[in-house]
């Protein structure tokens, strides 16, 4: 079972453009991943574009065989590029809170914004007496690793 998370960036509009996760969301692995690797925000743009993924890794890499981990090391393994997948590609949300909402199965959050990763953690810190989530810099939470 995998540890659902989902990223996402702000764009211009000041809507969020994001993607679905399905393994290693937790901030030890995506989080430290995001931090360390996705500083940029062409870079960013590039990991979510492609669409939803299995696995994140350092670099967003190149079509690898889906069912071949072998061939999947140290780079991101995506649903549509590497298995062939339709109806997974990114999707814009008009409010961070639609964003969440639309990703009701995943514990972690992500969403680049303003050269920042924040997070919220769904289990951990939840939502604010208004209902909204609650989101951190994810940097700090890296650092106390």
């Amino acid at each position: 079972m995998g540890t659902r998370s989902a990223i996402g960036y702000k764009t211009p509009e000041g809507k969020v453009r994001g993607i679905y996760c399905h393994y290693d969301g937790y901030i030890a692995h995506n989080g430290k991943i995001l931090q360390e690797h996705y500083q940029a925000a062409y870079k960013v743009a590039q990991l979510v574009e492609l669409g939803d993924m299995s696995t994140m890794g350092e670099e967003v890499g190149v079509q690898v065989d889906f069912d071949d981990r072998a061939t999947h090391e140290g780079q991101c393994v995506y649903y549509g590029r590497d298995r062939g997948e339709a109806d997974v590609e990114a999707q814009t949300y008009e409010t961070i809170g639609d964003f969440v909402d639309a990703f009701d199965g995943c514990e972690y959050f992500y969403i680049y914004a303003g050269g920042k990763w924040l997070v919220h953690d769904k289990y951990g810190v939840g939502k604010d007496a208004s209902g909204f989530p609650i989101f951190d810099f994810l940097d700090i939470h890296v650092e106390a690793l």
